[in-house]
């Protein structure tokens, strides 16, 4: 499911009505955050829908305990990307408005929870500076999938 509102909302209904079908969700990369921070303090970027699912709940409660979590929303940050303003004003300040008091929390890890966020890791690169680590979770998706899909091959071989 390559979408973390998405596999929030319809992921363990999809995996409970489909046991034979293997699903590989995003999620937000929270355990691999948890294992590189160094402050103990990370900061998380996501939409509502995926904050309030129980996926993420589960990812934090199974790989959250030691550190501390930092979230915003980003209002109209996908909107913004949709359109394609990936580095304009407006965007700025969205991100900035996220980041800035996260970074005064002293985090060196920065999560992103949403697909549409990748477009503009450079921009909060050079918001959150050379110290911060950007994380984006989807190639690690994607090497899962990669993984199914060859294990299915060779069973079926």
């Amino acid at each position: 499911m390559a979408c973390n509102t998405a596999s929030a909302a319809a992921l363990t209904y999809l995996r409970g009505q489909f046991p034979d079908v293997s699903f590989v969700g995003m999620e937000p990369a929270v355990k691999p955050a948890a294992e590189i921070t160094k402050t103990g303090k990370v900061g998380v970027l996501a939409t509502p829908a995926t904050f309030q699912g129980a996926l993420y709940a589960s990812v934090v409660e199974r790989f959250g305990a030691g550190v501390e979590l930092f979230q915003h929303t980003c209002p109209g940050l996908v909107g913004q990307i949709e359109k394609g303003e990936l580095n304009t004003n407006d965007t700025r300040i969205i991100l900035e408005d996220a980041l800035l008091p996260m970074l005064e929390k002293n985090i060196d890890t920065v999560v992103l929870g949403c697909t549409h966020y990748p477009f503009v890791i450079p921009l909060i690169e050079q918001i959150v500076g050379g110290d911060v680590r950007v994380i984006d979770p989807a190639p690690s998706v994607a090497r899962q999938a990669k993984r199914l899909l060859e294990a299915g091959e060779s069973e079926s071989e």
